[in-house]
Parts: C-alpha cells; sequence; structure tokens
C-alpha cells in the first residue's frame, strides 16, 4: 500500500472512479491512526488533558492491484473533507437505482395482510360430530388473528413513540 500525500490521493481516488464507472467495487476506509510504539489506553486520569494529535488514515483499494493511502492530519481535516465530499457527490451518479418495483409488492402484500386481520373470523361448525375439525381449526385461527392483531398494534405505539 503506497502512502500518498492529500492532493494525490484525491487524484487517485477520482481516476478510480472514472476507470470503475462501468463495472466494479471501490472500499475506503477511515481510521484513527495511533502512533507506533507507545500506548494505545483511551481512558485518561482526571484533570489530565491528551495533547496528542491522531491524525485520520484514510484508505482506498479497488480490491486488486490499486492500494493508496493517506494521512490527514487535524488540522487539514476539514479542508480534505470539503474536496473528499464534493468528490464523492459527484462521483455517485453511477450507482445503480433502487428497486422500486419490489417495494411497491412488499407495500401490497402488508396491505392485504392488514386487510386480512382486520376481517374477522367467524366460529361455526357443531361442537361435536362432522364439523368438530373444521371448528377447532377455525377458534385456532382465530387466536392466531388475535395474536397477529395485538403484535401489529405494538408494532406501531412503538414506531409512534419513536417519531
Amino acid at each position: 500500500m503506497q502512502l500518498v500525500d492529500n492532493d494525490k490521493f484525491l487524484q487517485k481516488l477520482s481516476e478510480l472512479f472514472e476507470s470503475s464507472k462501468d463495472k466494479g467495487s471501490i472500499w475506503l476506509t477511515h481510521k484513527r491512526l495511533t502512533h507506533d510504539g507507545e500506548d494505545t489506553a483511551m481512558k485518561q486520569e482526571e484533570g489530565e488533558t491528551d495533547v496528542r494529535e491522531y491524525p485520520c488514515l484514510v484508505r482506498l483499494s479497488d480490491g486488486g492491484k490499486c492500494k493508496f493511502s493517506t494521512r490527514v492530519t487535524s488540522r487539514d481535516l476539514h479542508k480534505f473533507h470539503s474536496a473528499y465530499g464534493s468528490l464523492l457527490k459527484a462521483s455517485m451518479t453511477t450507482l445503480r437505482k433502487r428497486d422500486k418495483k419490489r417495494e411497491k409488492q412488499r407495500a401490497e402484500e402488508n396491505a392485504r395482510r392488514k386487510k386480512k386481520l382486520s376481517e374477522p373470523i367467524v366460529v361455526e361448525g357443531k361442537k361435536r360430530g362432522n364439523g368438530r375439525r373444521k371448528r377447532q381449526r377455525m377458534m385456532k385461527a382465530a387466536l392466531k388473528q388475535q395474536t397477529a392483531i395485538q403484535k401489529l398494534q405494538e408494532r406501531e405505539e412503538a414506531k409512534a413513540k419513536t417519531s
């Protein structure tokens, strides 16, 4: 992996986006760079301030031969992120669109389930004799429907609380 400066890194990133426009993947990783040979404990004593600066390590790979990384210091971070963000926004046009057909099918399926839950199951049939099994199946289905309705109500209440 080659360590390059920030401008060269952004240039390589844009080149890689151009080369993988039709087909391919790009992996970007961000990581806090710790100092070699020092203790990496995060806890601090009370009243003690940490004066060390930890740069950010940004890595770029296409999964094959192209691997680059750059070290971004805290004072250059805002400048780097503004250039990096604009480059990512410009390159995101090649992403695949969401599959709205599948989402529509799921929504229709959920609507059918809710409609089925809203229709009550009428338990009818004989308690003894030929219709007994049919009645038992209907009673079991009615109990299952009640528990499903209760779960649906609990989910909707939880969703309302979070909103």
